[in-house]
């Protein structure tokens, strides 16, 4: 198999070319720094755009109204008081990229873990989460839809929904007041890709079976979704 000659072509053909990227990133070091700059930046670019073009008076009451209860008058004052917006705008930025960073250290866990089966695997958890930051390249591409959506936008109550154009929440129209609107914003058509990139991954890291390697892919995404979908459901 041919192998790929530079990071920057890595991050082109892990779309395209999978299995030469995983071969390569398999017997190199250091690599791995470049997604994670590449798809750090990106998922905050969003963000900044979003906080930067919506009416934020009409986004702050949105958000006051989705999640704040029963609260009193003179606390709904106090939440639009702490809500403004540089400080809504950083604790955003600060929040994807955490979410992003622990999300990753913890599928890098995961498949340490359930990869222990094949004896012939040397990867341990360092090796693992390097891996995560080229799984989630598809994850760019949400960034990137996200960012024209709001560029070529023209109305400024836009729904924050629109930061996660490929979710269900976004294609079925999920409001922000339902109770399915967290589960249906977590569920996006780029993590089918992930899932693939991740058995693709495993089948150039591991000697496990194909069959094996799509399980251990697609298990823990499936079974947080169903817990999820269940604790609404009942």
């Amino acid at each position: 198999m041919e192998l790929v000659q530079n990071p920057i072509q890595a991050m082109k053909d892990v779309f395209i070319k999978p299995n030469q990227v995983f071969a390569t990133i398999a017997q190199t070091h250091n690599w791995s720094w470049l997604p994670f700059i590449f798809i750090s930046v990106l998922s905050t670019l969003p963000m900044y755009f979003y906080f930067n073009f919506v009416d934020f008076n009409w986004y702050r009451e949105l958000m006051i109204s989705t999640s704040a209860g029963d609260l009193s008058p003179a606390e709904l004052d106090m939440m639009r008081q702490t809500m403004q917006q540089p400080q809504i705008l950083l604790v955003s930025i600060i929040g994807v990229l955490l979410s992003t960073v622990l999300s990753n250290a913890v599928l890098a866990m995961y498949l340490n873990i359930a990869t222990k089966s094949d004896e012939e695997c040397v990867q341990g958890f360092t090796d693992w989460y390097g891996f995560t930051w080229w799984v989630s390249m598809p994850s760019i591409v949400t960034s990137i839809i996200a960012v024209l959506i709001v560029t070529f936008a023209s109305d400024t109550q836009l729904s924050p929904v629109n930061l996660a154009p490929t979710s269900l929440a976004f294609i079925l129209g999920v409001p922000m007041d339902s109770s399915w609107a967290s589960l249906t914003q977590a569920i996006r058509i780029e993590s089918i890709w992930v899932m693939y990139l991740i058995a693709v991954g495993l089948s150039q890291w591991t000697q496990l079976s194909l069959r094996k390697t799509y399980l251990i892919a697609t298990c823990p995404f499936l079974l947080i979704w169903a817990v999820w979908f269940l604790v609404l459901s009942f």
